[in-house]
């Protein structure tokens, strides 16, 4: 017999996944050109140029020509585009441009590239000054004699749509919510013979009893149906985060709220997993302010480690210049975060780059004077 200790297969490594999330960060802005009839004649490639605005952490301008852009088009037609003003390089923005019907019937003149984004996928522009938009955007006098000049005024409004890649974490970590417990509690209760039927006033909606100050009756409400069934009203949930145009109004967010106040830990736990589930480049940065406002740990590091993992993009983002201006600790932990991404990337972490090298996505790297076309 052979003293060879047999071979045994050789363990499997779990697989491991992740998944890329493509998403633009949006913008608008609102052109109004008084004095439409003394811009004219200013000359063939002339133009009147908009405030800046910011759009995904770049400057952008909206472009009139009255003349036209185009000198073979002999004044025929007025010229609008879309420009970037700050220094960048290749960044893909989706736009639309929109001359407003200013006699009430809503018959909008509507130039979107959203609308082919399928088709042909957002443009690219390479440098500051690139610009999109049409040298023959609405011909001068068909333009004059419409409802689209009004007392001598054109009203032009722009969306642009900067797109970003993020690696989404949200979906590939969970927090987990312990198992209910409400039975020992009611037993307990049981036991003792403690405890009686009490009358909450919240904003004056029931008897003078108990006053609950600063909580809408809403969250209240939901909070007791937490309390006494040990759940969450899904439904309600959903229709608050589908509604709400910042998260900090979401009915969850206010639930987080109240856990705190009232050292619900089981409930904190079922808010955060909730708010785990919307973390995006446009919305880590509001979660994250909650987060650590409210003491919610666990959902704090999944957005730190979300945002280092795709600080390029969150940068970009308004919830960062928020974190910048509101709370600028957290903006210190992130960058913490990113330093302890780097060293697992060092480490053989599996990543292509730094986190670090994110930074230079969309902008120039050596310093160059970039050159600006007309």
């Amino acid at each position: 017999m052979s003293d060879t200790p047999e071979k045994t297969p050789n363990q499997l490594i779990s697989p491991t996944s992740s998944r890329s999330v493509t998403e633009t960060v949006n913008g608008s802005h609102h052109f109004l050109i008084q004095g439409y009839s003394l811009a004219k004649g200013m000359g063939i490639g002339k133009h009147i140029a908009s405030d800046y605005f910011t759009v995904g952490g770049y400057q952008w301008a909206i472009y009139f020509y009255p003349d036209g852009k185009n000198p073979e088009d002999n004044n025929t037609y007025v010229s609008v585009f879309i420009a970037l003003a700050s220094e960048g390089t290749d960044v893909r923005a989706l736009f639309e441009l929109t001359l407003i019907d200013q006699s009430g019937k809503g018959k909008h003149k509507v130039h979107s590239h959203f609308d082919r984004s399928l088709e042909s996928g957002p443009y690219t522009l390479k440098y500051r000054g690139s610009m999109w938009g049409y040298k023959r955007f609405f011909r001068r006098g068909l333009l004059e004699t419409s409802d689209y000049l009004k007392d001598d005024c054109l009203k032009i409004n722009c969306t642009v749509g900067v797109v970003v890649s993020a690696i989404d974490c949200s979906r590939l970590h969970s927090i987990q919510v312990p198992d209910s417990d409400i039975g020992p509690h009611f037993g307990m209760l049981l036991e003792n013979m403690e405890g009686s039927d009490i009358i909450f006033n919240v904003c004056d909606e029931d008897k003078q009893e108990i006053t609950v100050s600063d909580m809408e009756p809403k969250v209240f409400k939901a909070m007791l149906h937490f309390v006494y069934r040990d759940a969450l009203v899904e439904d309600e949930l959903t229709a608050s985060s589908s509604s709400a145009p910042m998260v900090s109004d979401t009915l969850t967010a206010k639930l987080l709220a109240a856990a705190h106040r009232y050292d619900l830990g089981r409930l904190r736990r079922m808010c955060e997993s909730h708010l785990c589930k919307d973390i995006s480049v446009n919305s880590v940065a509001q979660i994250l302010s909650l987060a650590d406002r409210f003491r919610a740990e666990e959902l704090k590091a999944v957005c730190l480690r979300f945002a280092a993992e795709n600080l390029a993009a969150v940068m970009r983002s308004d919830g960062f210049e928020y974190l910048k201006e509101n709370c600028p600790a957290l903006q210190s932990e992130i960058l913490k975060t990113v330093a302890g991404c780097d060293e697992d990337c060092s480490s053989g972490g599996g990543k292509s780059r730094s986190v670090w090298a994110q930074l230079s996505d969309g902008g120039d790297t050596n310093g160059r004077r970039v050159r600006q076309r007309t």
